[in-house]
């Protein structure tokens, strides 16, 4: 009688998180940027300075997870300012300081931010129209609902959503936690679950995702969807972080959302997003701010700085640098057969 060999168990690997390049690097420059900060600015890093830093990393690290889904499916959101100026003068203005219609205005905010994302989601998804214009168009949109909510006037917000947002919990801003929270969901979700790696392999190559059966503009119009959701929660807590927000609160979150994003690594290609790496690259944005405000640097100059963050972070994470030598290579003129050596 032979003897069968006893069958081998094969263990498959199982989905895992990794720490990316672009995680790596801002990590350490975040780090260098805090010794920095230490030694020629130590005001920037005093316990006041970090708590009222805090509060304004985490509502930019919320908006810029948001933006980072965008991005991993090959677009971009410029409909930032004018979602989060909504939110917040939403649920600033609709209670006029009564904690009692405080979770109707959140509810109606969230109802808003979700029909704001599912049209941009048709426009660009279904429609095919280019993420720049219908994104520009929306953000239009929305601030003519900001000015019919508020008439451009600020309000004070209420006092139960300042003791929420605006709060700490064991000597951390309370929006730490929220900001924590959301990037430990959004990362679990689009890199431990099948629907997150199908979100990401429709980012990365749609035709390929099209041809294996998934379904292409459903995964690109519910990232804009969800890109929404983020702008909500962020504006939300902003409205309480601020004890009496402007009209327009969210005009300066367009360009860091957008260099956050690049920074943590994720292409403006789109494809695969480090959701955590993100989440750092806008606590290094703030804190470059805050440094860069105490060494007494004009707000222009802040403004650029943030420019050539950005930029810093498209030439590491969204140009070919290869394909460029390979065509300036393929390009220089052959030496001719009588040319010396």
């Amino acid at each position: 009688m032979a003897v069968t060999a006893p069958e081998r168990t094969v263990v498959r690997p199982g989905p895992r998180i990794t720490v990316s390049r672009g995680l790596l690097t801002i990590t350490v420059a975040t780090v260098a940027l805090f010794l920095a900060s230490w030694l020629f600015a130590s005001t920037s890093v005093s316990k006041g300075a970090l708590l009222g830093m805090l509060p304004f990393a985490a509502v930019l690290a919320i908006i810029s997870l948001g933006q980072t889904l965008v991005v991993q499916q090959g677009g971009i959101d410029l409909s930032v300012p004018g979602a989060v100026s909504l939110m917040v003068v939403i649920v600033s203005h609709e209670p006029n300081g009564d904690d009692s219609k405080l979770l109707g205005a959140v509810l109606l905010a969230l109802v808003v931010a979700i029909v704001a994302g599912l049209a941009n989601g048709i426009l660009i998804g279904r429609l095919g129209l280019n993420p720049i214009v219908a994104t520009l168009g929306m953000s239009a949109l929305l601030y003519a609902g900001v000015l019919g909510v508020s008439g451009g006037s600020p309000r004070r917000t209420t006092n139960l959503l300042a003791d929420i947002a605006g709060g700490t919990t064991l000597g951390i801003p309370n929006s730490v936690y929220f900001a924590v929270a959301a990037t430990v969901i959004v990362t679990v979700v689009v890199k431990l679950t099948a629907v997150g790696r199908r979100f990401e392999a429709v980012g990365a190559s749609p035709p390929a995702a099209w041809t294996a059966g998934l379904h292409v503009v459903r995964h690109r119009a519910a990232a804009y969807v969800w890109a929404m959701v983020f702008y909500w929660l962020g504006g939300v807590l902003l409205a309480g972080i601020l004890a009496q927000p402007t009209a327009f609160q969210g005009d300066a979150y367009l360009l860091p959302s957008v260099a956050a994003v690049v920074l943590g690594g994720t292409s403006l290609l789109g494809g695969r997003g480090f959701l955590v790496a993100t989440a750092v690259a806008a606590l290094f944005l703030s804190q470059l701010q805050q440094f860069v405000l105490a060494l007494g640097v004009d707000t222009a100059v802040r403004s650029l700085v943030e420019a050539g963050a950005l930029a810093v972070g498209v030439a590491l994470y969204s140009v070919d640098w290869r394909a460029i030598k390979q065509r300036l290579v393929n390009a220089a003129p052959a030496p001719s057969p009588g040319s010396s050596t």
